[in-house]
């Protein structure tokens, strides 16, 4: 079959790769009908040594199931599943607190760890299945697959931002990030009934979007004249939840400029730093909270699918451009590129 390799930074490849086969009894074989590539894909494409490459790409992949192991009893031939971005059982102390990335059992894995897989291909092997899978109830072709395949991350992810910084109808938010997690964020906050929404991005037609989903006011500058508007904006406080969509340093230095005594940064960009500001004059003395972390998107697919499928969300606008597999290349160049806000691949 075919697959996206990564070589190293900008080196990215689709090349043919051994078909997979099922090697636990509690595997499935699933075709890949619908993936994409992600914006956490950007920063090995940004920074990758070739000697850490070649590596399969992708971890967010609607398809239908072809084979299972005899282990399986969630799942059949024929059925249409999503699978989040962590691979877990769903029965584990930790996945029964819904902390599915801290799965205990041993197969338990991010698709990134997994070095003979990856969603950016033609089939892939779930390991877990009954845990890591969950079924679909429209066709392979429905107009709803864009916003369903959200389930296996961004959306997810920039809910449990909200979730983990403790949204609702009292608190004014700040998003950071006008990237697919960013926008999905806004639309999570807005579901959970924030009463100001500020976006931080500097694109208009991201931005846009935010404001289709739900911002309240938006922020194209950044740094300190960034964090002065925000505070303008917030009568000279700041807002009680910051939701921090990036992931770099300076996006962490302007949440702290941004969040109001007593509240809550909740990061979702994966961090690209170990070392930040957390002391006496960051975080300590105004009481502030550092949340966030990976989503347990599984935790959250029932939850989110209804409003999907009902209509009365289309959080899959985030897609802006559809390529076949020998696009990836392309696709990846074109979001570093900030020309494409979130490529869907259908292999």
């Amino acid at each position: 079959m075919r697959a996206t390799l990564m070589y190293g930074a900008g080196d990215v490849r689709v090349e043919n790769v051994p078909d997979p086969v099922i090697k636990h009894p509690t595997d499935a074989l699933v075709r890949i009908t619908a993936s994409c590539v992600c914006g956490s894909d950007l920063h090995p494409y940004g920074s990758m040594k070739p000697e850490d490459g070649p590596a399969r790409m992708g971890h967010e992949f609607i398809g239908i199931v072809e084979d299972t192991g005899p282990q399986v009893t969630t799942v059949k031939r024929g059925d249409l599943v999503v699978a989040p971005f962590a691979i877990s059982d769903n029965t584990c102390e930790f996945c029964r607190e819904g902390l599915h990335t801290s799965c205990s059992h041993p197969q338990a894995n991010f698709w990134d760890g997994e070095s003979e897989e990856g969603a950016q291909a033609e089939a892939i092997r779930v390991p877990l299945a009954d845990g890591t899978l969950v079924r679909l109830p429209v066709a392979a072709d429905s107009a709803l697959i864009p916003s369903l395949l959200t389930l296996s991350d961004v959306f997810g992810t920039g809910h449990h931002a909200a979730v983990m910084g403790g949204v609702d109808e009292r608190t004014r938010v700040t998003v950071i990030g006008d990237g697919a997690v960013g926008l999905l964020a806004v639309l999570s906050a807005k579901l959970l009934g924030a009463e100001q929404i500020i976006l931080m991005g500097r694109h208009r037609e991201r931005t846009d979007l935010g404001r289709e989903f739900g911002a309240t006011d938006v922020v194209a500058a950044r740094g300190e004249e960034g964090i002065e508007r925000v505070r303008q904006l917030t009568g000279g406080h700041g807002t009680h939840v910051v939701l921090e969509a990036v992931g770099h340093m300076p996006a962490y230095q302007q949440a702290l400029g941004i969040v109001r005594p007593g509240g809550v940064i909740s990061r979702v960009g994966v961090p690209q730093y170990e070392e930040a500001p957390i002391g006496m004059g960051s975080l300590f003395r105004p009481n502030l909270r550092l949340a966030g972390g990976p989503a347990p998107v599984r935790a959250y697919i029932e939850e989110l699918m209804p409003a999907i499928l009902d209509g009365s969300i289309e959080p899959g606008k985030v897609f802006d451009a559809t390529t076949s597999l020998d696009g990836v290349p392309s696709g990846y160049r074109d979001m570093a590129d900030r020309k494409s806000l979130k490529v869907l691949v259908k292999p």
